[in-house]
C-alpha cells in the first residue's frame, strides 16, 4: 500500500493505493493519527483502493472518532466493491462518504 499525503489549507488529503488489510492498516493508522493534530479535516481518497479488511475498517472508525470534534473525516472516490463492504457493515451510516 502507498499513501500520498498532501495539504490544502487546513485539510489533509491521503490518497491511498492498494490494499488496506492487517499488514497495511497500521501504516494508514499512523498517517491518520499524525494528521489529526494539525488538520481541521482529513480526506481519504479511495480511487486506487482495491480491498479493505476489518483492520482497515477499524482504522477508519478510529479516525472518524478522533476527527468528529473537528472538521471530520471524509472518504471520496469509493469504488462500488468497497462501497458494498461499507453498506454491509453499516459504515455508510457512520462515515461521511462522497
Amino acid at each position: 500500500m502507498k499513501i500520498n499525503k498532501t495539504t490544502e489549507n487546513n485539510t489533509i488529503i491521503l490518497a491511498v493505493e492498494g490494499r488496506i488489510d492487517t499488514t497495511t492498516a497500521p501504516q494508514l493508522e499512523a498517517e491518520v493519527k499524525s494528521s489529526t493534530e494539525s488538520a481541521e479535516c482529513i480526506v481519504i481518497d479511495f480511487s486506487n483502493v482495491e480491498y479493505i479488511s476489518s483492520a482497515g475498517l477499524r482504522v477508519l472508525l478510529s479516525g472518524h472518532k478522533l476527527m468528529n470534534a473537528k472538521g471530520g473525516l471524509k472518504l471520496i472516490n469509493v469504488s462500488e466493491d468497497i462501497m458494498e463492504i461499507f453498506d454491509v457493515t453499516g459504515f455508510t451510516d457512520i462515515l461521511n462518504i462522497e
